[in-house]
């Protein structure tokens, strides 16, 4: 007997009963029983560590037979050590370029698993929330707006008494999903300002020949680096400001409107990007980020950002391993989501289930 199950409806459904609903086979695939231990290593995104640091416990918790490690190396290294074979999946808040999916089209799985937002952080003595715009934030690591005072971020501050101090603009020093958020932010809401060949996982940051840039590797470095340098700014990942209780402007989004960083505004900024994202793991996500970094939308945060983990469709004795941690990531694990993340949609989680049935031995 075949029963079907529409989007809507499962979207209505409690998160026990969609648990149950995928766990009971519905998806076509049997669980399978294992008894010899399993090793799983993955790599990639600093981004999306915090939550797997809730995650991976939890599914060994239920799992004792697998061994599950994570090493927040970065977006960029993550997807290298992946395609070589050095690790068994990655994290990757960009997905795979277009390019290297169409090289190893039919083998590789990809699937957003979680929202996040990249946020801009200040070491400032200042009363209030800063507020700013994609061309300061260009021009800031341009290395021309070079002082908290300068005319163009007072005009945006009008109330703030901002010091007569040097910005010191701290980036990321590593491949990293989140400097390709930040600076195709960048690009976006500045095109001219922040061409597109500054756009990438790793660039060569103008500020540094200035003489005010600094670099740090992963999330943890910048956040480090803006907490121990007075007047500097850096971007991370919003887990990590909240976390030190770092302060966080409000952006201009799309709409003109100065939006700050929570759990509604990234949600809202995603609300779109969801009905225009592929229908099986096995497709091209290269353009999602697109639908999402300054999205339309009043409410919507401009920074906001899936992060994507990428699979092979073949494992070998780790296959039904890997087929569990798929399943548990979109079920369970979308109630088990860390402060400054929000879950994907049911609907998205559908899709992305679509790869237990397509994970092999």
């Amino acid at each position: 007997m075949e029963l079907r199950i529409s989007a809507p409806l499962l979207a209505s459904m409690g998160p026990l009963i969609f648990t149950l609903w995928v766990i009971l086979g519905l998806m076509g695939t049997n669980v399978q029983g294992n008894s010899a231990e399993v090793s799983i290593l993955g790599s990639g995104s600093s981004f999306i560590y915090p939550q797997m640091s809730i995650w991976i416990p939890k599914f060994t918790e239920e799992h004792p037979w697998v061994t599950l490690n994570y090493n927040p190396t970065g977006s960029g290294t993550g997807q290298k050590q992946f395609l070589s074979k050095l690790v068994d999946f990655a994290a990757s808040d960009p997905p795979l370029t277009r390019e290297v999916w169409l090289r190893y089209r039919g083998r590789v799985l990809q699937m957003p698993v979680v929202l996040g937002a990249v946020v801009i952080t200040y070491n400032l003595p200042v009363e209030g929330q800063l507020q700013l715009d994609g061309r300061v934030l260009a021009r800031i690591y341009r290395g021309e707006v070079r002082y908290w005072d300068d005319p163009l971020i007072r005009e945006l501050n009008p109330t703030m008494k901002l010091p007569h101090r040097e910005i010191v603009a701290v980036h990321r020093s590593d491949s990293s999903g989140t400097t390709n958020i930040f600076t195709f932010f960048l690009h976006k809401a500045s095109p001219r300002d922040w061409p597109l060949d500054l756009v990438g996982k790793s660039v060569e940051w103008p500020v540094d020949s200035k003489g005010n840039g600094v670099g740090a590797k992963g999330n943890q470095g910048v956040t480090q680096v803006v907490m121990n340098t007075p007047y500097s700014l850096g971007y991370v990942e919003l887990s990590y400001a909240l976390e030190n209780d770092l302060p966080m402007a409000s952006v201009m989004n799309a709409e003109g409107n100065f939006v700050a960083p929570s759990t509604q505004s990234i949600t809202e900024a995603a609300r779109r990007a969801f009905s225009l994202l592929p229908k099986s793991p096995l497709d091209d996500f290269s353009l999602d980020l697109d639908t999402v970094v300054y999205a339309p939308g009043e409410g919507s945060y401009p920074l906001t950002s899936f992060v994507h983990l990428i699979f092979w469709t073949h494992y070998g004795e780790k296959a039904g391993a890997i087929r569990e941690f798929v399943r548990f990531v979109n079920t369970e694990g979308q109630e088990l989501i860390a402060e400054g993340y929000a879950p994907i949609p049911p609907e998205l989680r559908l899709v992305n289930l679509k790869a237990v049935g397509l994970i092999k031995p």
